[in-house]
C-alpha cells in the first residue's frame, strides 16, 4: 500500500483550509484518511502552518512519502531537513533548427 502525507481541502467556497492528512494515495483527495497530523489557514497572513511534529516524525520513520508542497511546510517546522533538491530542475532544451 502506498501511503503519502498530503494536503486535503476543507472550508467554504472562496474560504479554503487544508489539513495535511496521511492517505492511501489510491484514495480520493477528500476520501478517508489514515491520520490527521495538522492543519494550513492560507487565508491569514502570513499563512497559519499548525503540524504536530511527532505524528509527523513518526510517520516519516515510518516511510510515508510527502507531497512537495507538504515537504516545504514540514521543512518549515523542523521536521525534516531541506535536500538539495525538493524537485526535478526544469530544463529549457529545445532543440534548434538551422
Amino acid at each position: 500500500m502506498a501511503v503519502k502525507m498530503r494536503l486535503t481541502r476543507m472550508g467554504d467556497k472562496k474560504a479554503p483550509f487544508y489539513r495535511i492528512v496521511v492517505v492511501d494515495s489510491r484514495k480520493a483527495q477528500t476520501g478517508e484518511y489514515i491520520d490527521k497530523v495538522g492543519y494550513v489557514d492560507p487565508l491569514k497572513n502570513p499563512a497559519e502552518v499548525n503540524i504536530d511534529v511527532a505524528k509527523a516524525k513518526d510517520w516519516i520513520a515510518k516511510g510515508v512519502q510527502p507531497t512537495e508542497t507538504v515537504k516545504s511546510y514540514l521543512v518549515k517546522a523542523g521536521v525534516i531537513e531541506q535536500s538539495a533538491k525538493l524537485s526535478a530542475p526544469k530544463t529549457n532544451d529545445k532543440k534548434k533548427k538551422n
